[in-house]
């Protein structure tokens, strides 16, 4: 089975057919899925998500995008979440420099903030990091790194890849990987170690090849188990299997 190690069920882009779609997935090899919060109101919904469908697991954290959310009450309401059995991870997390708000320094703060909750909670930890290497890098390193933790959707280069690997962090690999452009990615894939590696959607974005421009879903994620198979001259088989092995690993389930 594929284990889908982020996904975003709960956005409105499932409403018409939430239901019907998830529990198309098992039959069709896929479970189980981790449904990743992105602010205190999807981490509410993912959470409940989990909670209703017995292979989904949530995530609870507030993206860069919501760092203006990031208050002690706020870490306080995601901490009482995040310690529901359902709850496998804080994410997703991080800084995001590709547009100006938030300013950079709110960014840093509820960044650090949601990872000391982390390591409090025990927590595995699941990073959005884009435009934003040096800054990311930093603040791990003096954080320490103390709870697998995963670059959602990395985009970074190889020798940084090989670096934060050497930090024993872990790598999303998702739909990006079959665009034609992404060359440096398939370079990534084909350089890092077999059991740092992690598939994931996004969904509903980032669809892959040869579905690119619709909206995504795990039903999507042979591509991805395929593309990374061609790269590393191995089996898709054997991708699966060991990717869901790390997965299980990472979020202790």
């Amino acid at each position: 089975m594929i284990f889908d190690t982020h996904a975003h069920y709960e956005d409105r882009a499932f409403d018409a057919d939430r239901e019907a779609l998830i529990q198309s997935l098992p039959v069709r090899g896929i479970s189980p899925v981790v449904d990743v919060g992105s602010s205190l109101t999807t981490s509410r919904e993912a959470l409940a998500l989990a909670d209703r469908v017995g292979f989904f697991y949530a995530a609870v954290g507030l993206h860069p995008d919501a760092a203006e959310e990031a208050s002690e009450d706020t870490i306080r309401e995601l901490e009482r979440l995040a310690r529901d059995p359902k709850a496998v991870a804080v994410g997703e997390i991080g800084l995001d420099y590709h547009w100006p708000d938030p300013p950079r320094d709110v960014q840093k703060r509820a960044f650090s903030m949601q990872l000391d909750m982390a390591a409090r909670l025990r927590l595995p930890v699941i990073i959005h990091s884009r435009d934003a290497e040096k800054d990311t890098e930093d603040i791990l390193r003096a954080w320490g790194v103390p709870v697998n933790t995963v670059l959602h959707c990395y985009s970074y280069s190889v020798e940084s890849a090989l670096t934060f690997a050497g930090m024993g962090l872990y790598f999303g690999i998702g739909g990006a990987l079959t665009f034609k452009k992404t060359k440096k990615l398939k370079e990534v894939v084909k350089r890092l170690p077999a059991d740092r590696i992690l598939l994931e959607t996004d969904c509903p974005y980032m669809a892959p090849e040869p579905v690119r421009g619709t909206r995504n879903s795990s039903l999507n994620l042979p591509f991805v188990a395929q593309a990374v198979a061609q790269l590393r001259g191995t089996s898709a088989e054997e991708v699966i299997r060991v990717t869901a092995a790390n997965a299980r690993r990472f979020f202790h389930v």
